[in-house]
Formats: C-alpha cells, sequence, structure tokens
C-alpha cells in the first residue's frame, strides 16, 4: 500500500493495488472515505500511525458504495477502534451480506476487464451505523455532505466538502489515463447523470476511488469529460 499526501495536514490516499481510499483529518479527528479490501486493515491502521495520529481517534468510515475494494476492511476497523460505518441506504443491505451484491450491465469492451477484475478478497458482511440520503449532512469536513449519485451501484454516493473544494466521487468517475466514467456500472444512464451532477459541482480537488486525486484545473476538466461522456 501507498501513503499520498493529497492536500498537507488533511488529506492521504491510501492507494491499495486494486482501488483506494482515503484519510481525511479535522485536527486528531479521522474519517475515512472508503476501506479498501478485506485485508487492508492492519495497512490502514500502520498508515495512520505513521502520520503521528491515532487510529482511536478513527470516527467514522464513509463508504461510497458497496464492491469490496471499497467495504473490505471497514467492520474490521470499525469493530477495533469503534468508528461508525455510513453508507447509503440502497447498498446498506447488500454492505451487510443480506442482498448480493448487483449485477453490472457490461459493455462489450468491459467484459475481459470484468472477468479478471475481482482479484481482491470478498468483503465480509459489515454492519452499518447510519443510512445515508442524498444531502445528508456528515459531521466532518466543515461541512461534508451526501450526494447521490447511482448508476454504478443503486446506492453510490459522492462526498462534497464546499468548504475546501473537495469531492470524493468514489467509482461514478475514474482517472485511469483520461477522466471517465467509472466502469462495472448497473444503469449506465444514470451513472452519466451522476457524472455530470458531480461536475457541476466544480471541485478544485477530485478524489477518485481508481486513478490519482485530481488537482490542477479541476473543476474544467470534469466539466469537459462529463460533456463528452454519450449516455
Amino acid at each position: 500500500m501507498d501513503l499520498v499526501e493529497v492536500l498537507p495536514n488533511r488529506l492521504h490516499m491510501l492507494r491499495f493495488p486494486i482501488g483506494q481510499a482515503y484519510l481525511w483529518q479535522d485536527g486528531e479527528a479521522l474519517t475515512l472515505v472508503d476501506a479498501g479490501h478485506a485485508e487492508a486493515a492492519a495497512e490502514i491502521e500502520g498508515a495512520i500511525r505513521s502520520l503521528g495520529l491515532r487510529p482511536g481517534r478513527l470516527e467514522r468510515i464513509v463508504l461510497t458504495h458497496c464492491h469490496r475494494d471499497h467495504v473490505g476492511a471497514a467492520g474490521e476497523l470499525a469493530s477495533r477502534w469503534g468508528a461508525r460505518v455510513l453508507a447509503h441506504r440502497l447498498d446498506a443491505p447488500v454492505i451487510r451480506g443480506e442482498r448480493p451484491v448487483p449485477e453490472p450491465v457490461l459493455l462489450d469492451w468491459e467484459i475481459p476487464l470484468y472477468e479478471h477484475g475481482l482479484t481482491v478478497p470478498g468483503a465480509p458482511p459489515t454492519r452499518v451505523d447510519r443510512e445515508l440520503e442524498d444531502g445528508d449532512a456528515l459531521g466532518f469536513g466543515d461541512g461534508a455532505y451526501v450526494v447521490h449519485a447511482p448508476g454504478h451501484t443503486h446506492g453510490s454516493i459522492g462526498i462534497h466538502l464546499p468548504h475546501h473544494g473537495v469531492l470524493f466521487a468514489g467509482d461514478c468517475i475514474a482517472a485511469v489515463g483520461p477522466l471517465m466514467l467509472g466502469v462495472f456500472n448497473v444503469d449506465r444512464g444514470r451513472a452519466v447523470e451522476s457524472f455530470r451532477r458531480l461536475a457541476g459541482l466544480g471541485p478544485s480537488v477530485a478524489c477518485f476511488g481508481h486513478g490519482d486525486p485530481l488537482t490542477v484545473d479541476t473543476a474544467p476538466a470534469l466539466a469537459k469529460a462529463a460533456a463528452e461522456t454519450p449516455a
């Protein structure tokens, strides 16, 4: 795992072989956005300590959606350190193991990627302490709130921190090469709508589930990519 500073003393990316999570600091109070794969808890704790911070100050884990590379370590971290797990109402039953992970509707070019892409262990059933809705305040980042961004999964969310100009886009948007719509969507039309809604927030920093954060000319780059993405 690589630990990458995005904003000094505020935001770090935790990059795994597949996918990534983000650690936000409000002083010593910590929020994790997504939680990596099921075997990542020790690495995440080590990363927190390497920054001179305490895992016991992890207050919440906000999951952008229900996929295994985002949910995996959330339950273990929450149990060890008392953090609350937050996820959208529509993905919460999947995260808890009450419903299966929804199958994507694949484009032809996505089929070989999908067949060879599930190389991280499955996520164990994980409790959800708070079910989220669009517009809900999240209690960190001087006003972070939920942006429901369905399409990748039914309960996919973005997390917007307008005070800091930061957007966590989950897998709705990817930055693997050029900015693009995330792959493996359950509803491509809704995913494109969500891409455009998130781009319309005009962030100065955008963080993705796959690909490096965008910190320069972010808003115009997102707007251009969203406008060029066909439904």
